[in-house]
């Protein structure tokens, strides 16, 4: 009997030692996650374009997997340790990593070594934790990175020393009171920073805060603003600072911003825009004073050129570019995706104002040939104009009547 149980357990033998031998299961393609917050989407983790395994096979030595820190899942250098109820920073994570996602938890400081040996991470997640302490030298390691998401968090001041590859930073509800002199130096990269929701008054921008950047977005919305702040990177594309307290824009407050295309200053306590102050953005195609407290139609619309006036309802009908509110990354980088924004060119909102009268030549030039296109739409809703009154001339420049709305007016 022992003699014909041989071959089988000879064949047995064989199948163990190839199980040892074979290579482990790699998933392929894509892996998407949804991430909260104000991320608001989808994470889409891409591979990098690799042919074969991961793991090279070497006879007789069993492949060594990678490391995870306990409880987070790692796939595809993405390590997701969210709402894991973590008071710090995990060990272990994985050296080749390239999304790290902590939001979620619980962690209140951020140490020297907490990143260390994590150069090829490309995006960092601390969204949502209990942050109020950033050691200086936390973000050295991280050469590569260029998307941090560290909003609702406890911060009182902008983190030092930040990665100079960084591209996007997303830093609003804080606490954020104070931008230091040089608080952005060496960051030639940063493209967009989304710091809103922060309680930071004009005078909490030092001199000199944001020198050396060329932003395109910015938002320093719901703060506590008082007036533009001065000094911002002039090669702005947007700029948004609704839901402040801004009452007054100057002459002067928008000179340097000559390649704005969007200005957000609805839901403010504006009751003034001196004459000219449009003149220094030629190139805005969307502007909103909505919900503000202006008296009359901001002079100077009938000589810029492109924008033209529109409420927020009528959006989806208008034609529209897409714009996206901060840089992507190449298709073969791991990133988290941001939705790209799909916004009307040449829209002004008005409605929600004190606008009591509207002259005939308020929206359109005396002469032809400056306007390039006709407007899309007039927004005056909610303001406490007698449309009767208005003359018809006033919309000569308007190409569809239905595109003018008054009305809806409430004491």
């Amino acid at each position: 009997m022992l003699k014909n149980l041989l071959p089988l357990l000879l064949l047995w033998a064989t199948f163990i030692s190839s199980l040892c031998l074979a290579l482990p299961f790699e998933q392929r393609g894509f892996w998407d996650f949804g991430i909260e917050g104000d991320i608001g989407g989808v994470m889409t983790m891409m591979r990098d374009e690799e042919d074969g395994s991961a793991f090279e096979p070497t006879v007789g030595v069993i492949p060594e997997f990678p490391t995870c820190p306990f409880g987070c899942q790692c796939q595809h250098r993405v390590v997701q340790c969210s709402d894991l109820g973590l008071t710090a920073v995990p060990k272990n994570i994985p050296s080749d990593t390239k999304l790290l996602d902590l939001q979620n938890n619980k962690i209140t400081e951020l140490k020297e070594n907490d990143f260390k040996g994590l150069s090829n991470l490309y995006a960092l997640s601390l969204v949502n934790n209990k942050i109020s302490k950033v050691h200086p030298k936390t973000f050295t390691p991280l050469r590569h990175l260029q998307k941090m998401y560290f909003s609702r968090n406890l911060l009182t001041e902008m983190p030092r020393n930040l990665p100079p590859s960084l591209v996007e930073l997303r830093i609003h509800d804080n606490r954020i009171k104070k931008v230091a002199e040089g608080a952005f130096s060496g960051l030639g990269n940063m493209n967009c920073i989304e710091m809103g929701g922060n309680p930071i008054q004009n005078s909490g921008f030092e001199p000199g805060a944001f020198k050396g950047l060329k932003l395109t977005y910015l938002r320093i919305s719901e703060a506590k603003l008082t007036g533009i702040p001065k000094d911002l990177p002039d090669n702005l594309h947007e700029l948004h600072l609704d839901h402040n307290q801004i009452q007054a824009i100057e002459l002067e407050d928008l000179s340097r911003y000559k390649n704005l295309y969007r200005l957000g200053l609805g839901y403010n306590h504006i009751r003034m825009i001196e004459d000219g102050g449009l003149a220094f953005v030629p190139n805005l195609r969307e502007l909103h004073l909505e919900n503000n407290r202006l008296s009359r139609v901001p002079g100077g619309l009938p000589q810029m050129k492109f924008l033209q006036v529109s409420p927020a309802r009528w959006r989806a009908r208008l034609p529209s570019v897409t714009m996206a509110p901060c840089p992507t990354a190449p298709a073969t980088a791991v990133l988290f995706s941001v939705p790209s924004r799909q916004f009307s060119p040449q829209v002004v909102y008005l409605h929600s104002n004190n606008i009591s009268r509207v002259g005939i030549n308020d929206f359109c030039p005396l002469g032809f040939g400056m306007k390039r296109t006709f407007y899309n739409g007039i927004s005056l809703f909610g303001n406490p104009v007698s449309y009767w009154d208005v003359q018809p001339a006033t919309f000569r420049c308007v190409s569809d009547r239905l595109a003018i709305q008054f009305g809806n007016y409430k004491k």
